[in-house]
Formats: C-alpha cells, structure tokens, sequence
C-alpha cells in the first residue's frame, strides 16, 4: 500500500485527476497535486518529470497520471529508471499492473475514460499489492 498518492496532469487530464483527486480525499488517502492546475496548454513531460521527482524522493508513494488518452504522459514518466507507469483502461489492466509488474504509477486518459470507470480502475490499482515471486526477476529487469 502506497503512504501517499501524488497526482499530475496536463490540460487534457485536468478535470479527471480533479475527479479522482476528491475520491481519493473521501476515502483518507494522503493526496500531493503537483498539477496542472486549470485547463491552459501545458506540456505533460514537464508534469511527468514533477511526479517523477517526488517519487525519486518518497519512495513509498505512488503516482496517478493524467492526460488526454494516458499515452504521451506514461511514455514520459517511464524514461526515469525508478518509474514504472502503467497505461490501464480497464480494472483487469490495474489488477496486473500491480500484482505481476508493481507498477507504481497509473496513468489514465481523461478523454477517454469515463469517470466510473477511472475511478474503478484507481480504487483496484490501489488496493492491489505486487505477488512478487516469479514476477520479481521479470520486474528486476526493468
């Protein structure tokens, strides 16, 4: 389980990481929003790496990512060696995600998912813990 939940976004994920942030908070998760901050044009590398960076730094925390379909920003937070970010679409992806890769970031796409959905894909990645074992040596080689 995660002691903290950070949240970041570009402009296309802004109202979903929004949603799931007030989710997040009703149900007592310790929740960090690096941002974005509104729907203006910004630049989801730049809230990769911000995410990125206070990973780096707590290393108990996750990370939920948002952008517009969850691509872009997934691709940029994995180049940073101890981000592994999971692109789910649905609540089976968020089950593996965690148990056979700890994952320790999801990313979602705000123009895509309905809320219902993400925010069942948010509620199984959190509460789903990595099986280890067999799948440790294939996560070792990330």
């Amino acid at each position: 389980m995660f002691e903290k939940i950070v949240l970041s976004s570009d402009h296309g994920g802004f109202s979903l990481k929004e949603t799931v942030k007030d989710f997040l908070i009703n149900k007592n998760f310790e929740v960090e929003d690096v941002g974005c901050n509104s729907l203006d044009p910004v630049d989801y590398p730049d809230f990769a790496k911000i995410l990125s960076d206070k990973l780096k730094v707590n290393k108990n925390a996750g990370g939920i990512l948002f952008c517009g379909t969850g691509i872009g920003i997934s691709m940029a937070a994995n180049r940073f060696k101890h981000i592994r970010a999971a692109l789910c679409t649905s609540v089976e992806m968020a089950s593996k995600s965690r148990k056979h890769n700890d994952a320790n970031v999801l990313a979602l796409g705000g123009r895509i998912l309905g809320e219902d959905l993400a925010l069942n894909i948010v509620e199984e990645f959190l509460k789903t813990d990595f099986e280890a074992g067999r799948h440790s040596l294939r996560v070792n080689k990330i």
